[in-house]
């Protein structure tokens, strides 16, 4: 299979569509909620106000059953919501991994002279999208580099 079928079959990061649904959008903001520690905090809080209503209550079978049922709902929904931001960040590092090897693959034969009529400059920028390298990232490393050789 030669540079230029693989090329075809990858999906580089620019191809990629930047939409996102409005679940994903959704899941992704509840993720960044979960992970903070106000969070954490709003369910300690939760458990505190939770202990001392046995004495609203006097069974302890309904005391139970009340945190029991929230906590339940609570992580099955959490589990479906961090399952989608998992799956969504592991798409985007495969689709980044692929299009890392494509490019240098694309790069390589070029180089090697395998491909005259190809814009290295465009590879090189694919190459810089894909990894998330922004040019004001590589200046200030190539003028770091200057000064110090």
């Amino acid at each position: 299979m030669g540079s230029g079928e693989k090329h075809n079959q990858v999906l580089m990061p620019t191809d990629v569509s930047a939409r996102v649904g409005f679940f994903d959008r959704f899941a992704g903001v509840a993720s960044n909620v979960a992970g903070r520690a106000a969070f954490f905090a709003f369910c300690v809080l939760l458990i505190v106000v939770w202990a001392p209503s046995i004495l609203l209550l006097r069974d302890v079978d309904t005391w139970q059953l009340i945190i029991n049922t929230a906590t339940t709902i609570i992580t099955f929904l959490m589990v479906a919501l961090l399952q989608n931001s998992q799956t969504r960040n592991d798409q985007a590092v495969h689709h980044k991994l692929n299009a890392i090897a494509d490019g240098l693959s694309d790069l390589m034969v070029q180089l090697e002279g395998g491909l005259p009529d190809r814009d290295v400059e465009r590879d090189i920028a694919e190459l810089r999208a894909a990894i998330g390298l922004e040019d004001h990232e590589s200046t200030s490393h190539n003028a770091a580099a200057t000064t110090r050789g």
